[in-house]
């Protein structure tokens, strides 16, 4: 038996936005239903919103997103933020999406683009515990934890 995690982000109004943008991120395609497609009237508020979405693609990214019905004010549902303070990260957001690879080169590309608009945390340079790793909080709300992963 296998069984396989996915993360599943929930937004306040930019899930499709996200999404796509993962998508230019990390490759792959997206599946995007909205409250309509699954029997909302089409002529309510919100009802083009997004009810399920995912982001899949063929180098083992996944990644899963919604908008909560009704909410459009911030960003990411549970928010908060990620800061380094006296070589510690600091947080009081409930939740970090990390990736690794076993390539810095992989991780830079990933890095490069999510970077755009982002708070960086932590560059992403070699540490004691990896040949690279870094940490940044997208446009989106979320913060990312990327590290250079060895078996």
């Amino acid at each position: 038996m296998t069984v396989r995690t996915t993360t599943h982000l929930n937004f306040r109004g930019d899930a499709r936005q996200a999404l796509e943008f993962y998508r230019s991120v990390f490759g792959g395609h997206v599946v995007v239903n909205t409250y309509a497609d699954v029997g909302m009237p089409a002529d309510l508020p919100g009802a083009d919103r997004v009810v399920f979405g995912l982001v899949a693609a063929e180098n083992g990214f996944r990644v899963m997103g919604y908008d909560i019905p009704g909410r459009t004010e911030g960003s990411l549902a549970g928010g908060g933020s990620t800061h380094r303070e006296n070589n510690t990260t600091v947080t009081d957001q409930a939740l970090f999406v990390s990736i690794g690879s076993d390539s810095l080169d992989e991780l830079q590309g990933y890095w490069d683009a999510l970077v755009v608009d982002a708070v960086i945390v932590e560059p992403l340079a070699a540490s004691a515990w990896s040949a690279g790793s870094g940490m940044l909080t997208d446009r989106f709300g979320v913060t990312w934890s990327i590290s250079v992963t060895t078996d």
